[in-house]
Protein backbone atom coordinates (compact mmCIF):
# COMPACT_ATOMS: atom_id res chain seq x y z
CA UNK A 1 0.00 0.00 0.00
CA UNK A 2 1.19 3.47 -0.85
CA UNK A 3 2.84 5.43 1.94
CA UNK A 4 0.71 8.41 0.84
CA UNK A 5 -2.36 7.23 2.71
CA UNK A 6 -2.48 5.73 6.19
CA UNK A 7 -5.90 4.80 7.54
CA UNK A 8 -6.56 2.95 10.78
CA UNK A 9 -9.41 0.51 11.29
CA UNK A 10 -11.19 3.18 13.34
CA UNK A 11 -10.80 5.62 10.43
CA UNK A 12 -12.43 3.04 8.17
CA UNK A 13 -15.24 2.59 10.67
CA UNK A 14 -15.92 6.33 10.60
CA UNK A 15 -15.80 6.52 6.79
CA UNK A 16 -18.30 3.69 6.26
CA UNK A 17 -20.65 5.05 8.93
CA UNK A 18 -20.36 8.51 7.36
CA UNK A 19 -21.29 7.08 3.95
CA UNK A 20 -24.38 5.40 5.40
CA UNK A 21 -25.38 8.51 7.36
CA UNK A 22 -24.92 10.74 4.31
CA UNK A 23 -27.27 8.56 2.24
CA UNK A 24 -29.81 8.26 5.06
CA UNK A 25 -29.94 12.04 5.60
CA UNK A 26 -30.12 12.79 1.89
CA UNK A 27 -32.94 10.32 1.27
CA UNK A 28 -34.93 11.45 4.30
CA UNK A 29 -34.67 15.23 3.98
CA UNK A 30 -32.54 16.11 0.95
CA UNK A 31 -29.71 17.47 3.10
CA UNK A 32 -26.08 17.00 2.07
CA UNK A 33 -24.43 16.50 5.46
CA UNK A 34 -21.14 18.04 6.56
CA UNK A 35 -18.74 16.18 8.79
CA UNK A 36 -18.14 17.37 12.34
CA UNK A 37 -15.16 19.76 12.55
CA UNK A 38 -12.76 17.19 14.05
CA UNK A 39 -13.54 14.66 11.31
CA UNK A 40 -13.47 17.37 8.65
CA UNK A 41 -9.93 18.12 9.79
CA UNK A 42 -8.91 14.45 10.05
CA UNK A 43 -10.00 13.72 6.48
CA UNK A 44 -8.92 17.07 5.01
CA UNK A 45 -6.40 15.47 2.62
CA UNK A 46 -7.25 15.01 -1.07
CA UNK A 47 -7.99 11.44 -2.09
CA UNK A 48 -9.89 9.40 -4.62
CA UNK A 49 -12.69 7.31 -3.12
CA UNK A 50 -15.45 4.98 -4.28
CA UNK A 51 -18.60 4.01 -2.41
CA UNK A 52 -20.15 0.65 -3.29
CA UNK A 53 -23.64 -0.46 -2.23
CA UNK A 54 -24.52 -4.16 -2.30
CA UNK A 55 -27.98 -5.62 -1.77
CA UNK A 56 -28.90 -9.32 -1.39
CA UNK A 57 -29.44 -9.35 -5.19
CA UNK A 58 -25.95 -8.00 -5.90
CA UNK A 59 -24.52 -4.60 -6.79
CA UNK A 60 -26.94 -1.75 -6.03
CA UNK A 61 -24.74 1.24 -6.88
CA UNK A 62 -21.09 2.23 -7.19
CA UNK A 63 -19.80 5.72 -7.88
CA UNK A 64 -16.72 7.62 -6.83
CA UNK A 65 -13.83 9.82 -7.77
CA UNK A 66 -10.68 8.14 -9.14
CA UNK A 67 -8.48 11.21 -8.90
CA UNK A 68 -7.45 12.99 -5.68
CA UNK A 69 -9.22 16.19 -6.76
CA UNK A 70 -11.22 16.87 -3.60
CA UNK A 71 -10.85 16.46 0.14
CA UNK A 72 -11.84 13.03 1.45
CA UNK A 73 -14.22 14.66 3.93
CA UNK A 74 -16.25 16.01 1.01
CA UNK A 75 -15.68 13.16 -1.44
CA UNK A 76 -17.02 10.49 0.94
CA UNK A 77 -20.35 12.33 1.27
CA UNK A 78 -20.66 13.16 -2.44
CA UNK A 79 -19.66 9.64 -3.48
CA UNK A 80 -22.12 7.95 -1.11
CA UNK A 81 -25.07 10.08 -2.23
CA UNK A 82 -24.15 9.59 -5.89
CA UNK A 83 -23.82 5.81 -5.49
CA UNK A 84 -27.31 5.70 -3.97
CA UNK A 85 -29.07 8.11 -6.32
CA UNK A 86 -27.09 8.73 -9.51
CA UNK A 87 -25.70 5.39 -10.75
CA UNK A 88 -27.25 5.22 -14.25
CA UNK A 89 -27.40 1.42 -14.09
CA UNK A 90 -29.92 1.40 -11.26
CA UNK A 91 -32.99 3.20 -9.98
CA UNK A 92 -32.31 5.41 -6.94
CA UNK A 93 -32.11 3.62 -3.59
CA UNK A 94 -35.16 4.09 -1.34
CA UNK A 95 -35.22 4.58 2.43
CA UNK A 96 -36.82 1.20 3.01
CA UNK A 97 -33.96 -0.55 1.21
CA UNK A 98 -31.22 0.82 3.46
CA UNK A 99 -31.55 -1.89 6.11
CA UNK A 100 -30.77 -4.50 3.43
CA UNK A 101 -27.77 -2.74 1.87
CA UNK A 102 -24.12 -3.29 2.76
CA UNK A 103 -21.94 -0.17 2.48
CA UNK A 104 -18.35 -0.44 1.26
CA UNK A 105 -15.77 2.37 0.99
CA UNK A 106 -12.57 2.15 -1.07
CA UNK A 107 -10.02 4.92 -0.52
CA UNK A 108 -7.66 5.13 -3.51
CA UNK A 109 -3.98 5.89 -3.85
CA UNK A 110 -3.18 8.33 -6.69
CA UNK A 111 -3.18 6.53 -10.09
CA UNK A 112 0.24 5.89 -11.62
CA UNK A 113 0.78 5.20 -15.32
CA UNK A 114 2.22 1.74 -16.01
CA UNK A 115 5.31 2.19 -18.15
CA UNK A 116 5.81 -0.56 -20.74
CA UNK A 117 7.71 -0.89 -24.01
CA UNK A 118 5.53 -3.85 -25.08
CA UNK A 119 1.84 -4.17 -24.06
CA UNK A 120 2.40 -7.80 -23.02
CA UNK A 121 4.47 -6.44 -20.10
CA UNK A 122 1.21 -5.35 -18.47
CA UNK A 123 0.59 -8.99 -17.59
CA UNK A 124 3.56 -9.01 -15.21
CA UNK A 125 3.16 -5.44 -13.90
CA UNK A 126 -0.41 -5.78 -12.62
CA UNK A 127 -1.29 -7.80 -9.53
CA UNK A 128 -4.85 -9.05 -9.11
CA UNK A 129 -6.17 -8.20 -5.67
CA UNK A 130 -3.77 -5.31 -5.15
CA UNK A 131 -4.23 -3.10 -8.20
CA UNK A 132 -7.20 -1.30 -9.64
CA UNK A 133 -7.03 -0.20 -13.26
CA UNK A 134 -7.89 2.86 -15.34
CA UNK A 135 -7.73 2.54 -19.13
CA UNK A 136 -7.76 5.64 -21.32
CA UNK A 137 -7.94 5.62 -25.11
CA UNK A 138 -8.94 8.55 -27.30
CA UNK A 139 -11.96 10.06 -25.51
CA UNK A 140 -12.88 6.88 -23.63
CA UNK A 141 -11.92 5.78 -20.14
CA UNK A 142 -12.91 2.97 -17.81
CA UNK A 143 -12.09 2.07 -14.21
CA UNK A 144 -12.38 -1.12 -12.19
CA UNK A 145 -11.59 -1.32 -8.48
CA UNK A 146 -9.04 -3.82 -7.09
CA UNK A 147 -11.72 -6.04 -5.54
CA UNK A 148 -13.59 -6.61 -8.82
CA UNK A 149 -11.29 -9.22 -10.45
CA UNK A 150 -11.09 -11.07 -7.13
CA UNK A 151 -14.90 -11.27 -6.91
CA UNK A 152 -15.13 -12.67 -10.43
CA UNK A 153 -12.01 -14.86 -10.36
CA UNK A 154 -10.34 -13.09 -13.30
CA UNK A 155 -6.67 -13.33 -14.19
CA UNK A 156 -4.70 -10.23 -15.25
CA UNK A 157 -5.60 -10.54 -18.93
CA UNK A 158 -9.30 -10.91 -18.16
CA UNK A 159 -9.05 -7.91 -15.82
CA UNK A 160 -7.58 -5.84 -18.66
CA UNK A 161 -10.27 -7.04 -21.07
CA UNK A 162 -13.10 -6.13 -18.71
CA UNK A 163 -11.59 -2.72 -17.97
CA UNK A 164 -11.56 -2.09 -21.73
CA UNK A 165 -15.22 -3.10 -21.90
CA UNK A 166 -16.01 -0.73 -19.01
CA UNK A 167 -14.54 2.05 -21.17
CA UNK A 168 -16.73 1.00 -24.09
CA UNK A 169 -13.72 -0.35 -25.97
CA UNK A 170 -13.04 -3.69 -27.63
CA UNK A 171 -11.72 -6.29 -25.17
CA UNK A 172 -8.21 -6.38 -26.63
CA UNK A 173 -7.72 -2.61 -26.89
CA UNK A 174 -5.18 -2.85 -24.04
CA UNK A 175 -2.74 -4.32 -26.59
CA UNK A 176 -2.84 -1.06 -28.57
CA UNK A 177 0.29 1.00 -27.95
CA UNK A 178 -1.64 4.27 -27.93
CA UNK A 179 -3.58 3.17 -24.84
CA UNK A 180 -2.71 4.66 -21.45
CA UNK A 181 -3.15 2.30 -18.50
CA UNK A 182 -2.85 3.44 -14.91
CA UNK A 183 -2.97 1.42 -11.72
CA UNK A 184 -3.84 2.36 -8.17
CA UNK A 185 -4.36 0.60 -4.89
CA UNK A 186 -7.35 0.69 -2.61
CA UNK A 187 -7.89 0.57 1.13
CA UNK A 188 -11.25 -1.18 1.49
CA UNK A 189 -13.59 -1.04 4.46
CA UNK A 190 -17.05 -2.63 4.46
CA UNK A 191 -19.93 -3.67 6.65
CA UNK A 192 -20.09 -7.43 7.23
CA UNK A 193 -23.90 -7.16 7.29
CA UNK A 194 -26.19 -4.14 6.76
CA UNK A 195 -25.48 -1.71 9.63
CA UNK A 196 -23.16 -4.36 11.07
CA UNK A 197 -19.52 -4.63 12.08
CA UNK A 198 -17.12 -2.79 9.76
CA UNK A 199 -14.00 -4.67 8.67
CA UNK A 200 -10.92 -3.92 6.60
CA UNK A 201 -10.76 -6.10 3.49
CA UNK A 202 -7.31 -7.57 3.08
CA UNK A 203 -6.06 -7.27 -0.51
Amino acid sequence: MSKDIQLSDSDGDVLVKTARKAVTEFLSNGNRMKLEPDLEKKFSFNSGVFVTLNSPEGLRGCIGFPMPDKKLSRAIVDGAIAAATEDPRFSPVTMKELDNIVFEVTVLTPPVEIDVSDPMEYLSKIKVGRDGLIIRHSFSSGLLLPQVPVEYGWNVEEFLQHTCEKAGLARDTWKNESVKIEKFEGIIFKEETPNGTIVREET
